[in-house]
């Protein structure tokens, strides 16, 4: 029999278009021989609606032709049920569900703990490597509790922003030299980022985090730093891609230049010596045990031309899947097709179910 595969994308986060748009990629590539997939989309708003045209019908803007549902966090009504009027009949059931959800609600555990009280095999990492990959302040933390190389950082609150600002910018400026980085600490596509070059701009950029996360999080930047990522696939016995590196058409790697230009250049791999694409997947691998990440990540690194020091920038637990995303052209350079890859993440998932069931 066919798995009966839920795909979820869209969601309440300011990356929603992203998701769309990885969406769209892993709908076409999903074997119909081996699956029966059923799109969910979950709107800006939260509501969850299902339909064979789910996606298109989002980035229109116009959901009328379809289906609410819901998925009970109930294992004894495991999969999709449809919600008409305030009556829950059963849609389907579900065997794996395939989030396609970038950022909060999607990526930073709070789905993960739903399909785990669901008792649904899911792709992708669990509720507590979800949410530690998701802040990066945190993230920063526990790898720099076990020895691994980040760049110097401050974590604020939004509050205290509020209440005591010239203090936070005192606080800040002591990171480092500018230019520094101003981020929310859990969003990502590098939405609400800004490099800033002195203390006005350090004000504007903490301030624009501000729109976007309770936590804001300033980095020292590193001087005309080389950005390498890898992929990392597998659960208890992690695999490792070959690095790529990114060359952005902007100052550094905006949303605009992920998504919107074409000046951006991904390289793959990337040009580096033998010893430091080694020195890469070592830390890759490290990080992504020390985090207890499952199914996959994609690890970003910062590389200093200058030193050829490597620091941890962050996990994406669950990164873009667009056609030019890094994620799937890395483990296509490594051998891995897309399809291939989606399969891979399944059978992971039910892998990861299964010993679940063990504990």
């Amino acid at each position: 029999m066919k798995l009966r595969v839920a795909v979820l994308f869209g969601g309440r986060s300011d990356e929603h278009e992203v998701s769309l748009m990885s969406a769209r990629s892993v709908l076409a590539h999903l074997d119909p021989e081996r699956y029966e997939v059923f799109p969910v989309g979950i709107t800006r708003q939260g509501a969850w609606l299902f339909g064979p045209q789910a996606r298109e019908a989002l980035e229109r803007g116009d959901t009328a032709g379809l289906t609410p549902v819901c998925l009970p966090p109930d294992p004894t009504r495991r999969g999709l049920w449809r919600w008409d009027d305030g009556v829950l009949t059963r849609l389907a059931e579900v065997d794996v569900v395939f989030p396609v959800l970038h950022g909060p609600w999607g990526e930073d555990g709070t789905l993960q703990g739903l399909l785990e009280l669901a008792g649904v095999a899911y792709v992708g990492a669990g509720v507590t490597a979800s949410a530690l990959a998701m802040d990066k302040g945190l993230f920063k933390d526990l790898m720099r509790a076990h020895g691994l190389p980040v760049v110097p950082y401050a974590v604020f609150t939004r509050h205290r922003w509020r209440r005591e600002p010239e203090a936070v910018l005192d606080e800040a400026e002591a990171v480092g030299p500018y230019p520094l980085f101003t981020k929310p600490a859990n969003l990502g596509s590098s939405v609400g980022v800004r490099k800033v070059h002195h203390r006005d701009e350090l004000r504007a950029g903490l301030e624009e985090a501000a729109r976007y996360d309770r936590r804001l999080l300033v980095e020292r930047g590193v001087v005309n730093a080389r950005e390498i990522e890898i992929s990392i696939l597998g659960n208890d016995e992690p695999e490792a891609s070959v690095p790529g590196e990114i060359v952005p058409a902007a100052e550094f790697y905006t949303y605009e230049a992920k998504y919107l230009d074409a000046g951006s250049q991904l390289l793959i791999p990337a040009r580096l010596e033998p010893d430091q694409a080694r020195r890469v997947r070592e830390l890759a691998l490290a990080a992504y045990r020390v985090a207890d990440v499952a199914g996959m990540a994609r690890v970003d690194f910062l590389l200093d031309p200058a030193s050829g020091d490597l620091f941890l920038s962050e996990i994406n637990t669950l990164p873009g899947f667009t056609p030019i995303s890094m994620y799937p052209k890395l483990w296509a350079a490594s051998g891995l097709s897309y399809a291939a890859l989606l399969d891979r993440l399944i059978d992971l998932a039910l892998e990861r179910a299964e010993e679940r069931k063990a504990s």
